[in-house]
């Protein structure tokens, strides 16, 4: 039987969203974001030079129809991404049989109201969101006084820190001292929807916060916050650092969804990285977790020993946490390029039954405003059924398509495009 390899890589938007003037980092619209290609450009023109030089270098991805599919989403140039489509017949363009895209790639749309990690990934996993998410206000203090008094009678404490939008690292440097001396938690949002809570690991304890936001959870979900998430961290003042013990607790999906419909039909299903967190483990049999490096590893495991008929769901997490929200540009590239090589490596060792598609889930654009995610079309690129242009398709599609590879039943509302 046939293996199915999804893999989000997180953030890496294309721009292009049609609705993405409906939505804003600090007021200004989405619509003129697009992750990769802005990337590209600032490579182009020497702006990303820090642990890496030159124009972006991703052959592999672009073999598989990346640039291809940066244009097909927003007509935007993509400096250094130069394979061409194939033309309406699947034939390579006179004179450019060597550049066209060797995958089968197109450009993915979202629908769900929402421009966030679980609303992506549900939907890439056919259920587009039901309802909309509740978000906090982006003023001091952020949140209720009902629920800083249920966080400070679960954590003991007479109140928290933060209370307001933020970036992670930024409260860990503004807050983390006090942190340390009163033993309060820092409690913070962002534009997404969702309840962070950051604590040292040694002086707050990592089970006491895993407790708290555990028992955080329903009150939120209740609520729809789409996720509470523990946010431990280590360190002295000046040099604090998160470890890989984050943990998220998304609401559960509502609805059955690929990982469902994969389990249900028997096959073993194997989660990557955050996967089992967004779908609160929901149709996974198996979880590997660690930082990027590590989930490779799993990844290139899973390959080559995950039985015949398996769903393999990845996420790699630290283009949007690293270098997304932190607005790192040559960071965000050095990902890329580092992803690229080892694609070059796993795409050989792939079965001749199996297919790899890589997508994302949102974009998360480094040279814009704020520090939130943005609004964009997402790439489809997938090995292992052949070459030529998706067109455009929906988030929906996606699953319906792994589903219809594996040769198991879709229950959602998309259409496979192989």
């Amino acid at each position: 039987m046939s293996r199915a390899f999804l893999v989000v890589i997180d953030s890496v938007g294309i721009g292009g969203a049609p609705d993405a003037d409906g939505f804003f980092n600090d007021g200004v619209p989405d619509s003129g974001a697009n992750t990769l290609a802005h990337i590209a450009q600032a490579c182009a023109e020497g702006r990303a030079e820090e642990g890496r030089t030159g124009p972006l270098h991703l052959p592999t991805l672009d073999a598989l129809g990346l640039g291809a599919a940066v244009r097909l989403a927003s007509g935007d140039d993509v400096p250094g991404l130069s394979a061409e489509p194939l033309d309406q017949n699947g034939d390579a363009p006179l004179g450019q049989a060597s550049d066209a895209p060797l995958g089968r790639w197109g450009a993915a749309t979202e629908i769900s109201p929402g421009k966030d990690t679980p609303s992506g990934h549900w939907e890439l996993a056919g259920l587009p969101v039901p309802w909309d998410w509740t978000y906090f206000p982006k003023e001091i203090p952020a949140f209720p006084d009902d629920l800083v008094a249920k966080v400070c009678e679960i954590a003991g404490t007479d109140g928290i820190l933060g209370n307001c939008h933020g970036s992670g690292t930024v409260m860990l440097d503004e807050f983390g001292p006090e942190h340390m001396r009163s033993g309060w938690p820092i409690c913070y949002t962002s534009a997404d929807s969702v309840f962070q809570i950051a604590a040292h690991e040694e002086t707050f304890g990592l089970d006491r916060l895993l407790d708290l936001c555990e028992r955080m959870a329903p009150v939120l979900h209740e609520m729809k916050i789409g996720r509470v998430i523990a946010r431990p961290f280590v360190g002295a003042p000046g040099s604090f650092k998160r470890t890989g013990n984050r943990h998220d607790y998304a609401i559960r999906p509502p609805e059955p969804v690929l990982t469902n419909w994969a389990q249900d039909a028997g096959r073993k299903v194997f989660a990557i990285g955050k996967i089992g967190d967004i779908f609160s483990m929901e149709g996974i049999d198996d979880l590997r977790k660690g930082d990027d490096a590590t989930l490779m590893t799993h990844l290139f495991d899973l390959v080559e020993d995950a039985p015949d008929g398996s769903l393999t769901f990845a996420n790699f997490v630290e283009f949007d946490s690293l270098y997304g929200h932190r607005r790192d540009v040559s960071g965000y590239a050095r990902a890329l390029e580092w992803f690229d090589a080892e694609l070059a490596r796993l795409l050989p060792r792939l079965r001749g039954s199996d297919m790899l598609l890589i997508t994302a889930d949102h974009g998360n654009d480094p040279t814009w405003i704020g520090t939130d995610h943005t609004r964009e079309r997402v790439p489809v690129l997938v090995a292992g059924r052949g070459a030529g242009s998706l067109g455009q398709v929906g988030f929906v599609d996606i699953a319906a398509s792994v589903a219809d590879h594996l040769g198991v039943q879709s229950h959602g509302p998309g259409r496979s495009f192989l």
